[in-house]
């Protein structure tokens, strides 16, 4: 106050949430992001159906994919999305588990937070349940042998059940599972190293999933730049090149006067003297083909296939660079400078059934997986399930730790948890409880999205691991409990830990917020929309504030 008036200290535009109601927006905008994803957790998850603001339509059961392409505008929820790009990034898999148990996690908070128990006593209980938990998944890991390539195929099952692969999940798995053994090497410690930047995955519509194929060498979906160029080149010398073969234009606007038809002659046959000269260069090196990022001329595209050189342009960066490790080959980023040194080594074979070259070294480091499907919306699901289960089978041999799913370890965790808060003292005890009731979400979403009854199934659970059964998941497709490891539901230990990490520090960081201060709305997406601090700033009621993607799901 001054001089009785009281001091203006923010903009009139400013917004400003503090304490219960900023805690309840935190968590409501958490909680809306979990519900999203949730049905699409487990074998018989649901799919979403998403369309961006340019009509394009992307189906997906993919936890970070959905997050991802949805237009999120809050920024609570966006640090849950974090949470699932952190998980797919470190563990490959698991997003939506993460993104599920750490929404859990909030809304047992808020339970806690309705009892007077105060914002840090839970983070301190989250936290202490968090390790706790992370330690007791190291105990009930087992150990695997990397070359033990039935339980990674079943690893690699587990992780594309219910993503649009399933049909044909037996021949996926045995590709992904050579794949990834293909470009695994044991270092001088005798761990083995995994280097899936070797692996490249390439999609083709058209045919069937089981027609797929696993390739040693790189696979470039373009076509020669001309009729008359070679189908194929063994034992070639193999050019790479970042340069147009070009006519150079000038940086700045120019006006030629021509004054007879010889001059305009001259000024053309200059040009084709450039192309030539190019040609040349190519030729004289020793190159046999041509793969180049950038345009090739019409002219310059005749004189090469004159000279029998068989040529590519417009080919991408990334199968450019993955060409670089097949053929042992040198980028070249000017046509001028190049030389034999700069040239790969290897056979490259044009499929006509395809429409596909193949391209194979003499010592290729890189294998191409082949995913085909019968449209576009259906090789882009495969492609994304594929990733993931790439991804969990490199970090299972890595990590040589595997644990039983099916909701297995969430079931025996939460047992654990509860019998580790038992000895916690103060009202941290409370939170570790929470914690270990969040944590047996995952088999309860797991029941509700095989239409199952989750309380029932919950209890049966509980049953069985006090029974001594810590291997005993749900199978969602028969309603039984059973042994889910010797059944093949197998999942990395890894991506348990990261998931369980990931979720716990998520919530604890919307906890620790009591005050929320905004230069303008509480939008990330300064658009048309208003908000104020009630209960739905930013578009914030039910959602809303996701923006075009809310009402597709």
């Amino acid at each position: 106050m001054q001089g009785g008036m009281p001091m203006i200290v923010m903009d009139e535009d400013a917004q400003r949430v503090k304490d219960r109601d900023a805690q309840n927006y935190n968590i409501q905008a958490a909680q809306a992001v979990a519900q999203a994803v949730r049905t699409t957790l487990g074998p018989k998850g649901m799919d979403k159906m998403l369309v961006d603001s340019m009509g394009d339509v992307t189906i997906t059961n993919d936890g970070v994919t959905i997050l991802k392409e949805m237009d999120i505008d809050n920024p609570t929820a966006e640090m849950i999305v974090e949470v699932a790009e952190t998980q797919e990034d470190e563990a490959g898999d698991g997003t939506t588990t993460a993104v599920a148990i750490a929404g859990e996690l909030l809304k047992n908070a808020e339970d806690l937070l309705e009892q007077d128990i105060h914002p840090t006593a839970i983070i301190k209980g989250f936290h202490m349940a968090s390790e706790q938990a992370r330690a007791e998944v190291d105990n009930v890991a087992k150990e695997v042998d990397p070359e033990d390539d039935e339980l990674l195929r079943k690893v690699a099952e587990t992780s594309m059940t219910g993503k649009g692969t399933e049909l044909n999940k037996e021949v996926l798995a045995e590709l992904i599972v050579d794949a990834v053994k293909q470009v695994t090497v044991e270092n001088d410690e005798g761990d083995y190293v995994v280097d899936l930047e070797f692996l490249n995955v390439e999609t083709q519509t058209g045919r069937g999933v089981g027609e797929s194929d696993l390739l040693k060498g790189a696979v470039i979906d373009k076509d020669p730049v001309h009729d008359d160029m070679p189908r194929e080149a063994t034992d070639a010398n193999v050019l790479l090149l970042n340069d147009p073969m070009e006519v150079e234009e000038t940086e700045v606007d120019t006006n030629v006067s021509i004054e007879s038809p010889d001059q305009l002659q001259q000024f053309l046959d200059s040009e084709e003297e450039q192309l030539k000269e190019m040609v040349q260069k190519v030729k004289d090196v020793g190159a046999d083909v041509v793969f180049n990022q950038k345009g090739i001329d019409d002219l310059a595209q005749h004189y090469l296939a004159k000279e029998g050189i068989l040529a590519v342009r417009r080919a991408k960066k990334s199968d450019l660079e993955f060409l670089a490790e097949v053929l042992g080959a040198r980028k070249s980023s000017d046509i001028d400078s190049i030389t034999e040194e700069d040239l790969g080594h290897g056979d490259v074979v044009r499929s006509e059934d395809d429409e596909l070259f193949y391209v194979t070294g003499d010592d290729a480091h890189g294998v191409t997986l082949l995913l085909r499907g019968s449209t576009d919306h259906v090789v882009d699901e495969l492609e994304r399930g594929v990733n993931d289960a790439l991804e969990v089978v490199a970090q299972t041999i890595s990590d040589g730790r595997v644990l039983a799913g099916g909701g297995a370890i969430e079931t025996e965790l939460a047992s654990r948890l509860r019998d580790y808060a038992d000895g916690v003292e103060g009202r941290e005890q409370l939170a570790v409880e929470a914690f270990a009731d969040a944590v047996e979400l995952v088999p309860r979403v797991l029941a509700e999205n095989a239409g199952l009854d989750p309380i029932d199934t919950l209890v049966d659970l509980r049953a069985a691991h006090e029974g001594g059964d810590v291997s005993a998941g749900l199978d969602v497709f028969t309603g039984d409990i059973e042994d889910t490891y010797e059944a093949g539901v197998v999942e990395p230990a890894h991506a348990k830990e990261q998931a369980l990490a990931s979720a716990a520090e998520a919530a604890n960081l919307v906890l620790k917020i009591d005050d929320i201060i905004s230069a303008g709305d509480l939008s990330t997406d300064k658009g048309d929309d208003e908000g104020g601090p009630g209960g739905a700033p930013g578009g914030m009621g039910g959602m809303g504030g996701m923006g075009g993607m809310g009402g597709a799901m």
